[in-house]
């Protein structure tokens, strides 16, 4: 049995409870509904929903990642390593060019190592994107070229 039909068993059955989860709840009424826990301690009925997503969120999750290490194995793997250490490469420069000082916004001193992993995190996006649109131009010139 492989990966494809285990994942379509597992979505069904999900699905299937999903289903009676949400007629258990509207056939319980309003109350169900209110607050995930009560004020004397006991769950509500919405609890089963709630489990259910959790199980699907960490169990797709779980399949991504087996997914993706099974298509970085079987492709190309030194495409791979490049790209993930130009990407590396970008964050690491990111990194030393950001501002580490501190910053007080709204009333809330952020420190140091705060600021500068936002300035990181900026300052990524903004050469990626650059990237992005250098590329996207580029291969627009060379087909107008054509």
């Amino acid at each position: 049995m492989n990966l494809h039909k285990i994942v379509k068993i597992l979505s069904a059955v999900f699905g299937i409870l999903g289903v009676l989860a949400l007629f258990f709840i509207l056939f319980k009424g309003d109350d169900a509904i209110k607050s995930q826990f009560r004020t004397d301690g006991t769950t509500s009925t919405i609890n089963p929903i709630y489990i259910i997503g959790w199980i699907m969120f960490v169990a797709s999750i779980i399949l991504v990642l087996i997914f993706a290490i099974k298509a970085v194995l079987t492709g190309n793997v030194k495409k791979t390593l490049i790209s993930i250490g130009l990407f590396l490469g970008v964050v690491l420069v990111s990194f030393i060019v950001a501002d580490g000082s501190d910053m007080v916004v709204g009333g809330v001193t952020y420190s140091g190592a705060t600021s500068k992993l936002v300035s990181t995190g900026l300052n990524t996006f903004y050469i990626l994107a650059l990237v992005a649109i250098v590329t996207m131009g580029w291969t627009g010139v060379t087909k107008i070229k054509k």
